[in-house]
Parts: C-alpha cells; structure tokens; sequence
C-alpha cells in the first residue's frame, strides 16, 4: 500500500473552487465511507476541509491517483478538469512531510497558526470514528501530529501568530477611525469567532453580538466579552444596528443574502458596512459585494495584511525544516518496521504450521511404535529441511544469478563466516 496526500490549498486554487471542493463537516462521515466502499484502490481515509485547503489523505494500492481525482469530481459534482491544474499529489515519504507542514502550521496562509493542529486532529478523528482508519494512516497521524508539537514547541514559528482573527481586526481598523463608535456583529460561535471578539475587545469595540444556529453556542462566545447572542434567523430584523460584520459559520449556503443587507442599508439611510467572510464555504452573498455602501472583503483579501506580518516567522519556518525531514524519515523508518512485522508474522505464522504438522507425524509414529528416540529424530529431521528449504533454495538462485548481495546478505543474517 501506498500513502498518498491529494487536495487543493489557498495558494493552488481560487476561492470560488476552493468551496466547490470543501466538504461540509456533517457530510465527512458519509463522504469517508463513500470514497473507501466506491474507490477499490483505496483501503483507508481522512479528509482535511477548512477555509483554505482540502486534502484527502489515502493508503492505497498502486501509485495513482486518477481513482482519487474522478471520485472527487463525482463526489462534488465537477468535471476533472475543473481542478486539474490546481491539484497536488505527495506520495509516501513525501506525503509524510506535506501532512507535517501542514499540522505545524507551515503550509498555511497565516504561517504558524495554531488551529490548523486542531482541526487536523479532528480529521483523524472523524475518519477513526468513522471505521476507515487503519495501521497505515494511524501511523501517519501519530508520526505527523509529534513531528508538528516538536516543531511548535522548539522553533519560534508559533509564536506572536497573526491569525485570520487578526488580520480581520485590522482590516476593520483601517476602515473605522474609532472602534469605540462600532458596533461589531459576528456570524458563528467557533473557535475563529472567539478570537475575532477577543480581537476586537482588545481594540476597544462599541458593542458586540454574536449569531448562531445554536442560541446556547451563541451565548457562550457572547458572555465572554459581555456581548449579545442571538439566532442567525434574527438577521433581518438587527442588521441595520451593525456597522461590522464579520462572518465565520460552518454552513454549506450564505447565512447573509444581497436581499437581507439591502433592507438593512435602506434602514441605515445609506450610511456603509464593513463586512469580513472568512469561511469557505462563504457565509455572505458575493452578490452583497456590488450593494454601493457595502465593503465586503472574503479571506483571500487578507493576504496582504498576513504577508506583512508573516517576515519574522520565515526565519523560523526555515529552521523548522529539518524538524520537517526528522519527521519524514521517522515515518518512512517506522513504515518499514511496520512492513517487516507483518512478514515476520506470516514468517512465524507458516513455521508454526510446519511445527503442527510435523509433530502431529512424530505423535503418529510414537503412537504407532513405541519408539521415542526414532520418533523425535524423525521430528527434528523433518522440521530441519522443512525449515531451510526456502533459505537453501534462495542462497542456489541467488548464486547462479550472480545475485553476490543476496548472498552476502543470506550469509549475515545466518553468520556464516
């Protein structure tokens, strides 16, 4: 079996594709069980969506990845070609060091942000819980998560990270003079969402609120920053109070259409909104992009202000590298250990048949005659040439084959001088 790391990131693809293959978090489950039972090649899965990549991970049999590439495009709907040229493929030891970049934080758009390690154990998780994990992904995923926590923990690549969060709040200052006149509205109750309230708390924000599908996951990010909670489907009757909105669900569909802002604005007497959608799939229309007073911004606009604070941390990517190769290397290492248990295990397996075999004779013969001493010559005679049969057989092919490495290696392994 062969490992392979198959997807699209922020920097091979455009946002709008980058949706189109995204995978909804409460369709990964049946999505898993889709691409092992549908794809023959494929033995074992893990899928890796967030807002700037989706990647499949897969043990499978060959080393193509054409199986992958027409499950992917039946699965979302697309033509091949759609994605052909913003697709990457890593195989085995290279896959390995793909998957550790990208769990240190090293292939993502804000270099060395920490969720990206969470979410990638996430994707371990789901895929474990969903019975399509096996020893060879099991061994990446433990291999690449401690190869990443090393690299967290010795190289200053995490450290003072400018998040999406961050560059969303300062985006949002160069538009608002004066935050302590604002009155921020934020779109979901994840991880991301918190730190943009943190964020903008820190910068003196007017007023808060916080949307979300669930009233409870709402109030909760909400009270944190003493701000207020609400449904998403209270959206048209509060958005005209709001002169930010910053965007980050989970949802597969817009939370906010053109229709909803424009009564917004029409209440507002024209005066603009700023609005930030970070999530992939987008949250907010792109349609809400052509309203006059609105400044819609998607995450692919944060780039620039990311690029400007990702300098210092280059250093550190760099130095992190060899943290990468260790990392690749102790995979291939515990790759090939894990190959060699599974024969040493058939090994045993079939000398355990020819010891069954061979005494049940021996038993067969004592029972038969009585005599032990011919009984137990005859057992160590016949396990002895059963046993060296394949050993004496491969050392004469390899001689007459001129095959002098097998030799010498068949002559270590049985020390013979």
């Amino acid at each position: 079996m062969a490992i392979l790391a198959y997807g699209i990131n922020y920097r091979t693809a455009p946002l709008e594709l980058r949706e189109q293959l995204a995978f909804p978090a409460d369709g990964l489950q049946d999505a898993l069980a889709d691409l092992t039972n549908s794809v023959a090649a494929v033995g074992e899965a893990a899928i890796l969506s967030t807002c700037n990549r989706t990647e499949l991970y897969c043990s499978m049999t060959g080393t193509d990845s054409t199986p992958m590439r027409n499950w992917l495009a039946a699965h979302r709907q697309l033509s091949p070609a759609d994605f052909d040229n913003h697709v990457y493929a890593h195989w085995e030891a290279d896959a390995a060091s793909h998957v550790i970049r990208v769990a240190a934080g090293l292939d993502s758009q804000v270099l060395g942000e920490p969720q990206i390690m969470g979410q990638m154990k996430t994707a371990w998780e789901q895929a474990r819980s969903s019975g399509v994990m096996g020893p060879e992904l099991n061994l990446l995923s433990d291999v690449s998560l401690n190869a990443a926590k090393r690299i967290r923990s010795e190289t200053d690549v995490g450290k003072n990270p400018v998040s999406v969060a961050f560059a969303s709040v300062s985006l949002a200052r160069t538009i608002f003079s004066d935050l302590s006149n604002t009155r921020a509205l934020l779109l979901g109750a994840g991880e991301t969402i918190e730190l943009v309230a943190e964020h903008l708390v820190k910068q003196g924000i007017g007023g808060l609120a916080v949307a979300n599908r669930s009233l409870p996951n709402a109030r909760a990010v909400a009270e944190k920053f003493a701000g207020r909670a609400m449904l998403l489907t209270d959206l048209g009757d509060v958005l005209h109070d709001y002169d930010m909105v910053i965007a980050s669900t989970g949802s597969s569909l817009p939370v906010l259409g053109k229709g909803t802002v424009e009564a917004a604005l029409r209440k507002r007497r024209q005066r603009p909104m700023f609005m930030v959608d970070i999530a992939v799939p987008r949250d907010i229309e792109a349609e809400v992009a052509e309203l006059r007073d609105v400044y819609l911004y998607t995450i692919d606009d944060l780039t620039q202000i990311i690029e400007q604070n990702n300098a210092e941390r280059q250093k550190a990517a760099a130095g992190a590298e060899k943290y990468v190769e260790e990392g690749a290397a102790d995979y291939v290492r515990k790759r090939r250990l894990q190959d060699a248990g599974a024969i040493l295990a058939k090994l045993r397996a079939n000398a355990g048949d020819v010891q069954n075999t061979e005494v049940q004779k021996a038993l067969h013969a004592f029972a038969k005659d009585g005599d032990a001493e011919v009984a137990m010559n005859a057992l160590a005679r016949n396990l002895t040439n059963k046993l060296m049969h394949a050993p004496t057989q491969a050392l004469r092919n390899a001689s007459a084959e001129g095959r002098s490495d097998l030799v010498d290696f068949l002559r270590s392994v049985y020390d013979l001088k």
